[in-house]
């Protein structure tokens, strides 16, 4: 079966704190070929089951530089590829959410506006300038490709009370 790709892949469940895969940089992808393609249809399935806005291949256990997303408007949804911010600027507070933390949400202050770039799934070279929520969702998928978490964003009393409420969920 050489040169065959697989069938369509079932959508992934997400990985939740804890998780060490969430804890490590992603390794760049050389090559955009049918697995990379099916592996992004079946992030977007997981994320649309969740309704989630934007999912890191780390998010399930695949510690490759691709994440997927969708604002739910006209644009439909997008895979960017070995994505990385180049410029940056402004603050913007706002409630943040990671479905791999599920029902937390906090108020995180990121740049306004970025201008991301990478690569689509055909292999293109893109750059996005993008602000808000948008930008918001590209520095949060970002971070999980680098092996950061949203709890990292919290100040010292934030973060010791989302732990404790972690724990609490663990225990039940």
């Amino acid at each position: 079966m050489t040169g065959q790709y697989p069938a369509p892949m079932a959508a992934y469940s997400i990985r939740l704190y804890g998780d060490p895969v969430l804890k490590q940089r992603a390794a760049a992808i050389d090559n955009i070929d049918g697995n990379i393609k099916a592996l992004a249809d079946a992030m977007l399935d997981s994320m649309y089951e969740v309704h989630g806005l934007g999912l890191a291949a780390p998010q399930v256990g695949v510690q490759k530089r691709l994440f997927v997303y969708d604002l739910y408007d006209d644009t439909g949804p997008k895979t960017i590829i070995n994505p990385t911010i180049s410029e940056a600027q402004g603050e913007w507070t706002f409630d943040e959410g990671c479905l791999s933390i599920p029902g937390l949400y906090f108020p995180i202050t990121r740049a306004k506006e970025v201008l991301l770039t990478g690569y689509d799934l055909d292999g293109n070279e893109i750059a996005i300038e993008a602000d808000e929520i948008l930008a918001r969702a590209f520095q949060h998928e970002l971070d999980h490709l680098d092996g950061t978490l949203l709890l990292e964003h919290l100040d010292a009393d934030q973060r010791k009370a989302a732990l404790r409420e972690l724990r609490q969920r663990s225990a039940v």
